[in-house]
């Protein structure tokens, strides 16, 4: 007797395009949410874009409240909340980069409130996801959340964040290549319960982003346009498993590894991407697609080497070779790589030196 059920949460309205931060009241109103908003936001996001949104309510009568947060961390979700409860806010509206939109779905998904998400860089798909990320210490943890009823996402505003941001979220999304083959080797070797229809989205967004890399260029709007596209339709394919199976695979373990051996070095978007070149090597050996990962990465202009990343080769290794460790999740790495097989990976790929 077939008793399988799902329960997928996906956002209600994504409006992307030139100019739509001029939209955010009308997303909202299109929610049917009332009442006081709380922005929650830093402080370079809430010039760029947090003023204006603020002017939007206050123009139809409503005085929003804003919380700035200065850091990702636990004591930010806790901030946040604080000041949710001392403006008696009806919902939230996360303002910038990952930080302050991750604090705010975890807080909101806390005080079970509604949340909009106005991401102001293309820097990773966390805008639109059902996850959030809070480094604690010496390692990260992965908080599962409501997605964001709404994700407003203005090209002319993502197109003049930092390029380095922008490269971060397209490497972001190309590790989505060897994700989805993580968690279909894991389906095959563990029963691992896998979703063919995410699993192809995700796939279908990496190889796309692959393909077009050489038009995504530094300061062009369009490109943007191609990103956060993207970067929505990784955040959909996870919603739709149920996990961050689709975009997370060994690649982002071995990221996870680095912020513990190089905490701040480097993005956590390069890092995944030039793991996944390593990644995809173990996975498909000398005639795998890992030059086509690589490419698209140095057409980006996005790291594709550990040197690139600022950390050195030695600590790469490291993180290659103990990345099984961080979480109880099924990849290519197993139960552990072996130093030299982890060094010949990283070396016939060019993300290590050959010395």
């Amino acid at each position: 007797m077939f008793e399988k059920s799902t329960w997928i949460r996906l956002p209600r309205n994504v409006v992307v395009g030139h100019g739509v931060l001029g939209r955010v009241r009308e997303a909202v109103d299109d929610l049917y949410l009332d009442g006081t908003p709380l922005l929650v936001t830093s402080p370079t996001p809430y010039e760029l874009a947090g003023e204006r949104v603020a002017t939007q309510f206050e123009a139809a009568g409503v005085e929003p409240e804003t919380t700035v947060v200065e850091e990702a961390s636990f004591g930010a979700v806790e901030q946040v909340m604080a000041a949710a409860g001392e403006a008696d806010a009806d919902f939230l509206i996360g303002i910038g980069g990952g930080k302050p939109i991750d604090i705010a779905k975890m807080a909101a998904d806390e005080l079970d409130l509604a949340l909009v998400s106005v991401p102001t860089a293309a820097s990773h798909d966390g805008i639109v996801s059902g996850r959030g990320s809070v480094p604690e210490g010496d390692t990260r943890h992965s908080v599962a959340a409501d997605p964001p009823l709404a994700v407003v996402a203005d090209t002319e505003l993502l197109s003049a964040a930092p390029w380095r941001l922008t490269t971060a979220g397209c490497a972001d999304i190309i590790s989505n290549y060897t994700a989805v083959k993580d968690w279909q080797l894991a389906h095959r070797l563990k029963n691992v319960e896998y979703s063919e229809y995410a699993g192809a989205l995700s796939q279908m967004t990496a190889e796309m982003l692959v393909e077009r890399a050489d038009s995504i260029k530094r300061g062009l709007e369009e490109s943007a346009w191609i990103v956060v596209k993207a970067l929505v339709s990784s955040g959909v394919a996870m919603s739709i498993a149920g996990s961050s199976r689709p975009a997370s695979g060994a690649e982002h373990l071995i990221s996870h590894q680095l912020d513990r051996i190089a905490p701040g070095t480097a993005l956590h978007g390069h890092q995944v991407g030039v793991a996944s070149v390593v990644t995809e090597y173990l996975h498909s050996g000398t005639d795998g697609e890992w030059r086509s990962v690589r490419a698209a990465l140095e057409s980006l202009g996005a790291p594709t080497d550990a040197a690139e990343l600022g950390i050195e080769d030695g600590a790469f290794l490291e993180a290659v070779t103990t990345a099984h460790t961080i979480r109880n999740r099924y990849t290519i790495l197993g139960d552990g790589v072996d130093e030299r097989a982890a060094r010949e990976a990283a070396t016939v790929t060019g993300v290590i030196g050959g010395d």
